[in-house]
């Protein structure tokens, strides 16, 4: 009876054993998707802020007339698609002015209200000053400050 209480313990021992191998490799195999998924999604995620600073141009505040006889107080922060597009659009920022002036004295005041006229003007910007750039994109156009009178 000794003998098969033990061999009944050594079977216990044996298949506890082998069910926390299985549970051990299964738990490594989640770990190790999981680290792979966080890894590619956080590199689909896209540039961190400190690479978007490094790669954006401040248009500073200026005053131009629109079209309906009102004139707008705006400026703007250009992202790039690099450091070295920021760097070519900022030896272009007499030209960036001159496309935020050209394009502005076409619009009213009406055409510049609410969301879609900002997102308007902001995808018209992009559009045209991606003609003028030769080293790199222009990713994003931002609206940091905006007044009409």
């Amino acid at each position: 009876m000794e003998t098969e209480q033990k061999a009944t313990k050594n079977k216990l021992l044996t298949i506890m054993i082998v069910l926390m191998a299985v549970i051990l490799l299964a738990g490594t195999i989640t770990v190790v998707i999981l680290l792979r998924t966080s890894a590619s999604s956080a590199a689909e995620e896209g540039p961190n802020i400190d690479e978007v600073l490094e790669a954006s141009v401040d248009i500073p505040e200026m005053t131009t007339n629109l079209a309906s006889d009102d004139f707008i107080r705006i400026s703007f922060k250009i992202q790039t698609d690099s450091p070295e597009a920021m760097e070519e659009l900022t030896k272009r920022d007499f030209q960036a002015k001159d496309t935020v002036i050209q394009n502005l004295s076409e619009m009213t005041a009406d055409d510049l209200k609410g969301e879609a006229g900002k997102q308007k003007l902001t995808e018209l910007l992009k559009a045209d000053l991606n003609s003028i750039m030769q080293n790199g994109k222009v990713q994003k156009v931002y609206i940091t400050s905006y007044i009409i009178q």
